[in-house]
């Protein structure tokens, strides 16, 4: 055995401390090569310094660090989305109090809006979801006046033109019709402010709530307003692989 291995904790009790699997099982995924640190193959018996060592397993990264935390929190209408306000406005710091982590939320929400944003330390995380470049996809359900036509709805699949270039729906849904307002799910990976109430304006369907229940692998789920729930390890290797790390 190298110096490597005579150091740090076992893999399998890393494993299932992350809650990937019990240990019987981790030994099972290693044997069968579903585990890589640091991008190579795994094996029976190997020690890892979870301070600095990169885990995956089955492709997906478990995240082995236990100061990082991750939390999906579902923003109330008229709480801003900001962990602290100047204006002395309520904020999201009031219900991550239970939080012993000093954490920072990621993606914003209108006052107005509501929905999913995640709450978390791990800056490296957070960096990767937030630049454009990854495009993490975000579905909203969003209650809009009138009746979508045709037209419309293939307009918003291709494009429509704002004051700040063009913005489109990646997938449109329609969920009820009632009364002259349609509520639609509408999935778009952009994170431009207010970019699904200005997108719905141009189109000529005002939107009079919106709420965002996905982003990337994460779901709102059935979080009540104002609670907030860990992410399952599952969640964070997801998140991780969208982004590329």
């Amino acid at each position: 055995m190298n110096n490597a291995d005579e150091e740090g904790i076992r893999l399998q009790k890393v494993l299932s401390q992350a809650g990937i699997a019990s240990r019987r099982a981790a030994e099972d995924l290693i044997t069968r090569g579903k585990v890589k640190v640091n991008g190579e193959r795994a094996h029976l018996g190997q020690r890892v310094d979870t301070s600095k060592d990169v885990i995956h397993v089955s492709g997906k990264r478990v995240m082995t660090d236990v100061d990082k935390v991750y939390f999906a929190i579902n923003k109330p209408r008229g709480i801003v989305s900001t962990m602290e306000d100047e204006e002395g406005r309520r904020c999201l710091a009031e219900f991550a109090k239970g939080i012993d982590q000093r954490v920072f939320h990621v993606g914003r929400l209108d006052t107005d809006s509501e929905g999913l944003l995640l709450l978390t330390n791990d800056g490296e995380l957070a960096n990767r979801i937030m630049h454009p470049s990854h495009g993490l996809p975000k579905v909203y359900r969003a209650q809009v006046a009138g009746i979508m036509d045709r037209a419309t709805w293939n307009k918003l699949l291709k494009g429509i033109e704002l004051d700040d270039g063009i913005a489109k729906a990646d997938k449109l849904k329609i969920i009820d019709e009632h009364a002259g307002q349609s509520l639609i799910e509408i999935t778009i990976h952009e994170g431009r402010k207010h970019i699904v109430r200005r997108l719905m304006d141009e189109a000529g369907h005002h939107v009079s709530r919106l709420v965002r229940t996905e982003m990337g692998p994460v779901k709102l789920r059935n979080l009540k307003p104002g609670t907030l729930r860990r992410l399952t390890p599952n969640e964070v290797g997801e998140l991780y692989r969208e982004v590329g790390l």
